[in-house]
């Protein structure tokens, strides 16, 4: 199994946010597991600047160091107009690599964001906390038959409801039939970790009745999508009377303020934004396997447990950037971690097994009082 190399003192910060979620749920969590694990289940490693995954890359420009992800369809059929040229060979890199180094680092991401790609300036955001805002009546309690509706994808937003789960609450992983959480096209085993042991909720988002009626019913709902994606459906924190206690959990790349809140990200362009990364002679490498999912899925486990024990009724809004930007040691020196396997889990739920099971759930909860 291949080393990841992570700065030591960065494990026992995380350990430490993990330990706080152990303190108020009762429930152990090894960090070095969440932060490794996937790594370990898929005998992945980071290959200087070449992400763990492969989909990232760090690219030197004239000015400095940006970070781009090409994970899905789209973002390559963007790249010819990225670099303004239709005749980009099969491998878009080397061309990608040449326009970076003639380019200043803001000319890249600013492009790159234009066509909504996932893009990042090394060390472009400064740490920042959760941002919290009371916003509904509160009632405290544990997270014992709490109900959760999982609208997330990937891995930070389910990991939180993964620990959720372990904790003792009913998790509704929530999927477009249309569009599903695309770890289900990728190796099971990293699928079942995140989703075992929740309900798949399969609806039509184009009709967001049904998922108004569970948001409604939902003690907390994890929301990882750009804000407009659900507010253009009528959809959002302020839809609709909440149940007392209601905790809103948004997760977003790089915030909600301005324009960054149309900005895409995954877990290891936010890592370089924030500016989580090794050096090796003198240049960025990548540290750990998309390093800001599981960092920010932990500190979001632990600030909704928090919350719940003080009540809740609060929207807290993450953002994976500055999560990061939090962790980042740029002192610290790399170690050799070995990758922990997590345990073998039960497969993930299918898509829609629990459809008749959530209905009955939110048709319960409609009727009795709060």
């Amino acid at each position: 199994m291949t080393p990841l190399a992570i700065p030591r003192a960065l494990l026992r910060q995380a350990q430490t946010v993990a330990d706080d979620f152990t303190a108020v749920t009762g429930v152990r969590v090894d960090a070095t597991e969440l932060l490794t694990g996937r790594a370990a289940l898929l005998g992945i490693a980071p290959r200087g600047q070449v992400s763990a995954g492969g989909a990232t890359r760090l690219l030197a420009t004239g000015d400095g160091w940006c970070a781009l992800t090409l994970s899905r369809p789209d973002d390559v059929a963007a790249v010819p107009a990225l670099l303004q040229d239709d005749s980009v060979e099969p491998d878009p890199w080397p061309a990608i690599q040449a326009w970076a180094a003639v380019s200043s680092a803001a000319e890249v991401a600013g492009r790159a964001r234009l066509l909504g790609l996932p893009v990042a300036v090394l060390g472009e955001t400064a740490p920042a906390p959760p941002k919290v805002s009371s916003r509904w009546p509160g009632r405290t309690g544990s997270m014992a038959g709490v109900l959760v509706a999982d609208l997330s994808s990937m891995w930070a937003g389910p990991l939180c409801g993964q620990l959720l789960a372990r904790a003792g609450a009913t998790v509704v992983k929530v999927e477009s039939r249309s569009r599903p959480d695309g770890t289900r096209a990728g190796e099971p085993e990293f699928f079942d970790w995140m989703n075992s042991g929740k309900l798949s909720y399969a609806v039509d988002f184009d009709d967001p009745r049904d998922l108004a009626a569970l948001i409604q019913v939902a003690d907390v709902v994890i929301e990882a999508s750009r804000p407009a994606a659900l507010s253009r459906r009528g959809l959002g924190p302020d839809t609709g009377p909440a149940r007392p206690g209601r905790i809103w959990l948004r997760i977003t790349g790089h915030g909600t303020a301005g324009e960054k809140a149309g900005w895409v990200a995954f877990g290891d362009d936010a890592a370089v934004s924030g500016g989580l990364v090794g050096y090796r002679e003198g240049a960025p490498v990548f540290s750990g396997d998309a390093i800001a999912d599981p960092l920010t899925g932990v500190d979001a486990a632990a600030a909704v447990a928090a919350s719940r024990a003080r009540g809740g009724g609060e929207l807290i809004e993450f953002s994976m950037a500055a999560v990061a930007a939090g962790y980042s040691l740029r002192d610290g020196e790399d170690t050799e971690v070995t990758p922990v396997r997590p345990a073998a889990e039960p497969p993930g739920p299918e898509l829609g097994s629990g459809n008749d099971a959530v209905r009955r759930l939110v048709a319960e909860r409609t009727d009795a009082p709060c």
